[in-house]
């Protein structure tokens, strides 16, 4: 009789591998935020088009910040 212990190994080895790519992807959407926001503030005139990128990039993070919750990652 086969164990299916290789299919649970497997299983987790593809969860970290996938978390570790969403703890990234944060990284990069939180940086990209921060980028938006400071150009916001040293934009000389009222330019939807910065404050149109700031608002997807604010959502592109929390959106990734509440899958994370989900996946009871270790977020800070």
């Amino acid at each position: 009789m086969k164990r299916s212990g290789g299919l649970f190994r497997r299983r987790n080895k593809l969860k970290r591998e996938y978390d570790e790519k969403l703890r990234t992807l944060m990284l990069d959407t939180r940086e990209e935020w921060e980028r938006t926001k400071s150009i916001e503030k040293y934009a000389d005139d009222f330019d939807q088009e910065v404050v149109i990128r700031k608002k997807i990039a604010e959502s592109n993070h929390f959106y990734l910040y509440k899958e994370a919750k989900i996946r009871n990652l270790g977020i800070e």
